[in-house]
């Protein structure tokens, strides 16, 4: 069999396929995300026990021999650790905002900008640029103990292999490597004040990093690290050609395009993630709103997960004139714009709106910033969609709806399975992409509902840079 690990937010999950691509079974453990005064972090120790305990269990459950396992895992953040790999503190996560206060100095100045037109990367609170800054200025003592400053699956494969601290083109694309070289751009570590700190970047593996697992799985397993989870998604869902995209509908709404073009003019917005394959990248705004937003307000409402299919057919497209610009998270948002202060709004809301108008203005306002993702990242070509959210029958058709084109719906444990395949490739066994990418369903939108949607999106585009103006002035 074929392992897939995924150490997510807030699961950390393993699964196990046949040479065919077919899910034989999952494990999954919950990680807690500690959330105070702006700051988001994880205990290191946590995560990696859930992974351990996972593969554990998968490799109990299932009994068969281990042919090769694949890592995968959230991105950005700050996962600082001495020489032997063990945490000097919590981890960072990608959506702590304590930074938010340098980034708006960054945005002022133009240093922001400047590091977008050298990388492709439109920095954000969470990512590494940020953090580290704002470690250096207040927490030195952190930096000071510690020997890399790595992401979260490079913590995971130091611990699981015993290799050294590396980490892979894809996680090392926010913000400090230079897209056509495939190296660190030393320029921009300068202008975020962090030349005393170079050290702390991990050596980037190009080719991905390979060793043989010491725990966790069987004594001798090859393992693989990385892509990160975005692109390792995009492999899973079979999203290699330029023009085609990718939608996760999870924690975090995260759009993908491949492209073979790197344009580092425009709004500097998103990132472009560096692939395996010199000259490929994939074009990602990986926006701050997701899943996360229906569960605030599913749980603000009293209704439950399994209810929500039901109340989205109990009133009609525009919610009875209920509106929701869905910026909920507290760093504010990072694609396809950065405004780290802007905020979530609902207008249109009176005595007789109900908790279904509610629940689907809320679906429709994270499927115009889906919209807005995605043309901001180029898309041309078919629509793959992945993650928790594509579960709901009825979200599924109204996000078809609202962005207008067929969904290739890709489920199950779609970045386990993409690191499967990077793993695959970087050990030369032969996997069949096509069948292992199959798509579980295709969903068409209804022309009527998507000819109101498009004109609905325009309204939503209107009133998004209203907020957006009202943000800069707060």
């Amino acid at each position: 069999m074929y392992v897939g690990i995924d150490v997510g937010t807030s699961m950390v999950k393993a699964a196990a396929f046949d040479g065919e691509g077919r899910e034989l079974a999952v494990e999954a453990r919950p990680v807690g995300l500690g959330l105070r005064g702006g700051a988001a972090e994880q205990d290191m120790e946590e995560v990696y026990a859930a992974v351990v305990a996972v593969l554990g269990e998968l490799t109990s459950r299932v009994g068969e021999p281990v042919e090769l396992a694949g890592l995968t895992g959230q991105g950005d953040g700050v996962w600082l650790v001495d020489k032997e790999g063990r945490p000097v503190r919590p981890a960072a996560s990608w959506m702590d905002g304590r930074a938010h206060e340098l980034l708006d100095q960054w945005l002022a100045d133009g240093t922001f900008e400047t590091v977008f037109r050298r990388t492709g990367s439109a920095m954000f609170p969470g990512c590494p640029g940020p953090l580290l800054a704002w470690f250096d200025r207040y927490e030195p003592a952190s930096l000071d103990a510690a020997s890399t400053a790595l992401y979260c699956k490079d913590m995971v494969f130091r611990r699981l292999t015993g290799a050294p601290a590396t980490t892979d083109v894809s996680d090392a694309s926010m913000p400090f490597l230079d897209p056509r070289t495939r190296s660190y751009d030393n320029r921009v570590v300068e202008l975020l004040g962090l030349t005393h700190r170079r050290g702390l970047l991990a050596p980037v593996g190009d080719p991905i990093a390979t060793a043989e697992a010491r725990e966790g799985l069987p004594p001798g397993t090859r393992l693989a690290n990385g892509p990160y989870d975005l692109p390792s998604c995009a492999l899973g869902a079979g999203v290699t050609g330029p023009g085609d995209g990718l939608l996760i509908v999870g924690t975090c709404l995260a759009c993908l395009v491949a492209t073979t073009d790197l344009d580092l003019t425009g709004e500097p917005a998103g990132l472009y993630i560096s692939t395996d394959r010199p000259g490929h990248w994939l074009r990602a705004m990986p926006a701050m709103v997701g899943t996360a937003a229906l569960d605030w307000v599913l749980a603000t409402t009293g209704v439950r997960h399994e209810e929500a299919d039901a109340l989205l057919a109990d009133t009609p497209p525009g919610a009875n004139g209920v509106r929701v610009l869905p910026y909920f998270a507290p760093s504010g948002e990072r694609a396809p714009f950065v405004e780290p202060r802007l905020r979530a709004e609902l207008t249109g809301v009176s005595l007789e709106s109900t908790k279904a108008d509610l629940i689907r203005a809320t679906c429709e306002g994270i499927g115009y910033a889906a919209r807005h993702c995605l043309e901001a990242a180029g898309l041309t070509g078919s629509l793959a969609v992945c993650g928790g959210g594509t579960r709901s029958a009825a979200w599924m058709r109204l996000l078809a709806d609202v962005l207008g084109r067929p969904l290739r719906v890709v489920e199950g444990e779609v970045g386990a399975r993409g690191a499967v395949l990077a793993a695959a490739e970087r050990y030369g066994l032969p996997l069949d992409a096509r069948a292992w990418t199959r798509a579980s369903a295709v969903v068409d939108p209804d022309p009527a509902r998507a000819a109101y949607y498009a004109t609905a999106y325009e309204d939503h585009l209107a009133r998004l840079a209203q907020a957006r103006d009202r943000a800069r002035r707060a």
